[in-house]
């Protein structure tokens, strides 16, 4: 389903962490631009090899970054949800990338013409400081993803993956089928029903009817490996609350 023009009320642009900590110059020259849009599930943002027209920052939408196999296979390598801004490719250089972005829990994003964010990321100062420091804990993820799929165990990878979500959701409820979560770990659904199984009867979650609700977030950290901690560390290191002018 396309992106529409949202006309229910909307978070302010400032609900996402890199509008937010923007001097108020910036904001002010980049907020006329800001289009307000409902994205729901399934959404494509971006197909590989596309090259990009817009920049999305979600406000309470979460989007996948999704690697695509010519078997029709998949696998997430990264999440962004408030905390940042899909499609890094534009102001990187290479203005198209071989990911997907797909909306994996619907909500609302403000949507930026790419011309104009690559405009104001060619004048250097806060917008460029700002964006690579993001790009770089972007990338943080999406390796520690990498180990955390070869050496950790399903329980361990499912636990990381529900954190690195809910932190960017703000909440403890995730609406989302165990087949679509294994299509993010690149697993087989059986193993996501194994997985989510043993944490629910821990008392670390509730599933039922698509719904993944914490119940324990201290028990869930503590089931996951490393590599939640190692990407939050870097998250929170790398973007302060607020930037210079």
């Amino acid at each position: 389903m396309p992106a529409t023009a949202s006309t229910a009320p909307l978070p302010s642009p400032k609900a996402n962490r890199l509008l937010r900590v923007l001097p108020d110059d910036v904001f002010e020259r980049l907020s006329p631009h800001l289009e307000p849009v409902t994205l729901p599930l399934g959404t494509v943002l971006y197909e590989s090899g596309a090259e990009l027209t817009h920049v999305h920052f979600p406000t309470t939408a979460l989007v996948s970054l999704m690697h695509m196999l010519e078997s029709g296979a998949s696998a997430e390598i990264a999440v962004v949800g408030w905390d940042g801004i899909v499609g890094v490719s534009l102001f990187m250089g290479g203005l198209s990338t071989p990911s997907r972005g797909v909306v994996q829990s619907a909500g609302e994003t403000f949507r930026l013409r790419s011309q104009i964010l690559k405009a104001e990321f060619d004048r250097g100062g806060a917008v460029l400081h700002l964006l690579l420091r993001y790009t770089q804990s972007l990338i943080t993820q999406m390796a520690q993803t990498a180990v955390c799929n070869r050496h950790h165990s399903l329980e361990q990878q499912l636990c990381r993956w529900l954190l690195l979500s809910l932190d960017r959701l703000n909440g403890n409820d995730l609406v989302i089928t165990q087949e679509l979560i294994a299509n993010m770990l690149g697993v087989r659904r059986e193993g996501v029903t194994e997985a989510a199984g043993k944490l629910q009867r821990r008392g670390a979650i509730r599933y039922s009817r698509g719904r993944i609700t914490v119940l324990d977030r201290d028990a869930l950290e503590a089931l996951s490996c490393e590599c939640y901690a190692v990407v939050k560390r870097e998250a929170d290191r790398l973007l302060p609350d607020r930037i210079a002018s």
